[in-house]
């Protein structure tokens, strides 16, 4: 991954007004299906679908932080960044303002999938209505 982009991305949401910045990792299996992870039902957002995703450290890059969440939530391996596929803002929780980078990533391989913090996973067809939010969906598209 171009080291200038994530430089720009972070600045950008520094004068945005960002205060907390999150990563997100389109996974796509051998038959092109989409890794999503499903929220435990008494976390923030509980039930919903999503991609595999996570909070940046202070001080973290991007894409250090990518490799980090996708180890942590699916004990999958990236390999590399392949693509930037946009951003969305959301409130968190915790009220803070926060931007989810989007990103296509390769893995060394796409099982087994090793959940610690989600209740559930399924690999799905980026064609049809898939269980996620609005958001998610636009990123979704521009992998399709």
């Amino acid at each position: 991954m171009d080291d200038q982009l994530i430089d720009k991305l972070t600045a950008q949401a520094a004068e945005d007004g960002i205060i907390q910045l999150v990563v997100g990792a389109v996974i796509t299996d051998d038959q092109d299906r989409v890794l999503l992870l499903k929220r435990s039902a008494d976390d923030f957002m509980g039930g919903l679908w999503e991609l595999p995703s996570g909070k940046v450290d202070p001080g973290e890059r991007l894409d250090t932080a990518l490799t980090r969440e996708v180890k942590e939530e699916t004990g999958l391996d990236l390999t590399e960044i392949t693509t930037y596929l946009g951003h969305f803002d959301y409130t968190s929780s915790s009220g803070k303002l926060t931007r989810q980078f989007n990103f296509t990533i390769s893995t060394s391989t796409t099982e087994p999938i090793t959940l610690t913090e989600h209740e559930d996973h399924q690999w799905v067809s980026t064609f049809g209505d898939l269980p996620v939010s609005d958001a998610v969906k636009i990123i979704l598209r521009s992998v399709s």
